[in-house]
């Protein structure tokens, strides 16, 4: 290799190892994440009937900020329905996620989560319902 090949491919080297971490901070700061505070990440619905649908909603803070937007919100199976709110919330500002679980089908103890994705730090978001369900018992033929 040429003695003056080596500078000029280190020269090279070192831009780009610079100007790949100056353009990586300059993400995060324009990009900007934020953080979701809820009131409750677990909500018990005590007993229901088998083919109940009931349902819940968490309430959370934007305490970031910059705006909150969530990308996604999803079921751990579809009997677990999520719905959050498709607009931006504001830093300071309240919102919250609606769960609707449906019992049809179901016995016994269920645990069932509804995973979030949204800006904030962490990316995701767990929330957590309970339910026991009891069968129906005697149904006519």
């Amino acid at each position: 290799m040429d003695k003056k090949a080596i500078p000029t491919l280190l020269f090279f080297v070192l831009i780009t190892i610079f100007s790949c971490k100056k353009n990586s901070n300059v993400l995060d700061r324009d990009s900007g994440v934020t953080d979701m505070n809820f009131s409750e990440k677990m909500h018990d619905f005590g007993s229901v009937n088998q083919g109940d649908k009931v349902g819940t909603e968490f309430e959370f803070t934007n305490s970031g900020n910059v705006d909150l937007i969530i990308t996604d919100a999803v079921g751990s199976c579809g009997c677990t329905v999520p719905e959050f709110p498709k607009n931006a919330i504001k830093p300071g500002e309240n919102g919250s996620i609606k769960v609707l679980f449906n019992s049809t089908n179901r016995s016994g103890i269920q645990n069932k989560s509804v995973t979030i994705t949204a800006n904030t730090t962490k990316g995701t978001e767990i929330l957590n319902i309970k339910a026991n369900v009891i069968p129906r018992i005697g149904i006519a033929q």
